[in-house]
């Protein structure tokens, strides 16, 4: 069963919250990170980029150590504040189309481990090794793993009624979202909340594979300190019916030799490839692709579809990789192989199009996105995804509700 806590948040003041938080930091352009360091300090992203004139130069303890100073900064400066006792939090992302809401939370590292919250995502291991160096040296998270619970009335009926509470924050960002935070202080709540996600059998997780698989590194390599915050990570818990799955789509940088009317040749041995000409077309049904090449956009609907066998064999990702980027285009691992690249749904085909326009790459593939009973049936059989098949929201804002260890 489901296990959760409250935890003792270190938040920033509300004079000061739409000031502190930011999105992720990788979606940050190198003008948008100058600009945001320069005219704004209360910005998160001083702690995320400790001010060294050549940081590539400066070795990784180093640099999280001086993530760790920044945020000792922020502390002593006032501009965060923790909370009395341990407390959950409701919190509510809104944007123009969507509005997600879900309960921060501390989940146990026992369920993560005892596969009761579930995975549907391999990981790199280098890169669960360097967070977890982060999280030793800087001894903060701010970035929860975002999970997913089967829809339950229940919940839904408490969240709509606690959502009549006063906020504790209500602020809107430059990109137009409405953010809404409400303190979960009370016992009673607690309990219930407690009580009610013990009752929850699996917890799946939908975005933040590396980071819990960090955090239970580093609770094996820190346990014997007893520290208590190491038992639990950080999580934004959400109904599976609340969450937004996009797709991935694919660029390639060449047609492994092949000219394009032997491309198009091979490519019609395995799907109905039409030309859809200028049309700025995308798939609107599984097993069937956008292609966009030499000006020209394709619908490639695969001969075969449904003879597999098994989630994974039919997931669009898996297919396209199995019958086209492998055999024909020569793309060996999707996680390494240079001549691949990867743009998430949330952006415009224009995009693609602009790409493979400018001549960096030679042809581009649209997907038709997965869903929640996809993703469950994989984590269910213990099967994972290929690299970037989905790309999930929510997004949680850094700096918002840190979690220190």
């Amino acid at each position: 069963m489901a296990k959760i806590a409250p935890f003792q948040g270190l938040r920033p003041t509300s004079d000061k919250v739409s000031l502190v938080t930011t999105r992720s930091y990788d979606d940050y352009s190198t003008t948008e990170l100058a600009y945001s360091l320069e005219f704004n300090p209360f910005s998160f992203l001083h702690i995320l980029n400790p001010a060294y004139a050549n940081q590539q130069k400066v070795n990784i303890e180093k640099r999280y150590k001086a993530v760790a100073t920044k945020f000792m900064d922020f502390k002593k400066e006032g501009i965060f504040v923790k909370e009395d006792n341990p407390v959950f939090y409701l919190y509510q992302i809104e944007s123009k189309n969507h509005q997600f809401t879900g309960i921060l939370a501390g989940t146990a590292i026992e369920d993560y481990q005892n596969n009761l919250i579930k995975k549907h995502e391999d990981t790199l291991e280098y890169r669960v090794h360097t967070f977890k160096d982060y999280l030793h040296f800087t001894r903060f998270n701010t970035e929860p793993v975002l999970l997913m619970y089967p829809e339950n009335k229940a919940l839904n009926t408490w969240i709509n009624e606690f959502k009549q509470k006063q906020a504790l924050y209500h602020f809107t960002t430059s990109n137009k979202e409405k953010h809404t935070f409400w303190k979960i202080d009370q016992i009673s709540d607690q309990n219930w909340l407690i009580e009610t996600f013990g009752s929850i059998d699996q917890l799946y997780i939908a975005d933040g594979h590396h980071r819990s698989a960090s955090a239970e590194l580093l609770y094996k390599q820190d346990h014997e300190s007893n520290n208590p915050h190491l038992d639990y990570f950080m999580s934004f818990l959400i109904a599976e019916n609340n969450i937004k799955i996009y797709e991935y789509n694919r660029l390639i940088h060449d047609l492994n030799q092949h000219s394009k009317t032997d491309f198009l040749q091979l490519l019609n041995e395995k799907f109905v490839v039409k030309n859809k000409k200028q049309h700025l077309w995308k798939p609107t049904k599984k097993t069937e692709f956008g292609m966009y090449l030499d000006g020209e956009f394709y619908s490639l609907q695969l001969k075969s579809a449904g003879n597999s066998e098994g989630v994974l064999n039919n997931l669009d990702a898996q297919v396209l990789y199995t019958e086209l980027l492998h055999p024909i285009l020569g793309v060996e691992d999707l996680r390494t192989d240079g001549r691949i690249e990867y743009v998430p749904g949330t952006e415009s085909i224009i995009t693609i199009k602009e790409m493979v326009d400018s001549g960096e790459f030679e042809v581009g593939f649209m997907l038709y996105p997965t869903n929640v009973t996809e993703i469950k049936e994989l984590a269910d059989n213990n099967q994972i995804m290929p690299p970037k098949s989905t790309y999930i929201e929510p997004k949680f804002r850094s700096g918002l509700i840190i979690y220190e260890i």
